[in-house]
């Protein structure tokens, strides 16, 4: 049973049939040809976009970071004294994750944002979290994305502060700002990760005897949810997976109502924390069974 060459196993390529003496060397290639000189532009533009967006990886790291420890600083005041200075104390944090924010501005300007939105957008929804999470210890309502965008709008003075080496072109920037827009799905996914936090300062607060918060908290949620509920599956395919997450903390939040109402008088207010710790369990149970 005869095979031809090349059957069954590797097929030759066609430069493998020419000796290799005969082969086309490589010749010096002229590094001033028009050629060459394009492929130069193009690496150089490639390579500097690479570093922005690295840097702009970076940046959006510290940016997670420092509003991880905001929110973490503001769950203190369900048990702090003075709330006054734990809300002082996170808008100077905030403050300083805004100047992050500055730097953010200043690297993607003059850019287009869709193709360095995916190195910000987690920093960027993180900070949306703990600024929102503030506004409602503040005033038990959401802040709009409105709000949030104009606290990002940096005038030529806070560029100061952020660079203290003047630039050449500093005096035509005379009047200009800086600023960096939250989109849309940013806003949206920070208020779904709002979510979380409020429930767990749900059952701190009952742990703590604080019998009003929960339903506040309950009230607000439930608006929460349905204003993501007229979203549904319409919108990006990120926000209709928090979906799930936010009726767990909904649920989370309703049972401690629900045990507020109809055993808050005969449970002591320093065993609440007992009580709401098993019935967060007993939940997470439920949920990991079905």
């Amino acid at each position: 049973m005869g095979s031809k060459e090349g059957s069954g196993g590797f097929r030759k390529r066609k430069h493998d049939n020419f000796p290799h003496n005969q082969r086309r060397e490589g010749k010096d290639v002229n590094s001033s040809s028009p050629v060459m000189l394009a492929f130069k532009s193009f690496q150089q533009e490639l390579d500097a976009r690479h570093d922005k967006y690295e840097r702009l990886v970076k940046l959006s790291r510290d940016i997670t970071v420092e509003s991880k420890r905001t929110i973490f600083l503001l769950h203190r005041i369900t048990s702090a004294p003075d709330m006054e200075e734990i809300l002082n104390e996170s808008e100077i944090k905030l403050d300083g994750v805004r100047q992050k924010i500055l730097q953010v501005a200043q690297e993607v300007s003059g850019e287009d944002m869709h193709q360095f939105h995916r190195a910000i957008t987690t920093g960027l929804q993180e900070y949306v979290e703990a600024v929102s999470f503030q506004h409602f210890i503040k005033t038990r309502s959401l802040i709009s994305m409105d709000e949030i965008n104009k606290q990002l709008i940096f005038t030529t003075e806070d560029n100061g502060k952020e660079n203290k080496t003047p630039s050449s072109d500093a005096q035509d920037r005379e009047f200009g700002t800086w600023r960096l827009k939250v989109t849309p799905v940013d806003y949206l996914l920070g208020v779904a990760d709002l979510t979380g936090e409020l429930m767990r300062m749900c059952i701190n607060s009952v742990g703590n005897g604080d019998i009003d918060t929960p339903f506040e908290v309950s009230q607000f949620l439930r608006q929460v949810y349905d204003g993501f509920s007229f979203i549904g599956n319409t919108g990006p395919y990120e926000v209709s997976k928090k979906l799930y997450t936010l009726k767990q903390s909904l649920a989370k939040v309703e049972n401690a109502c629900y045990a507020l109402k109809v055993r808050g008088s005969e449970i002591p207010k320093h065993m609440l924390a007992d009580v709401f710790s098993v019935k967060t369990e007993m939940i997470d149970q439920e949920e990991g069974i079905s």
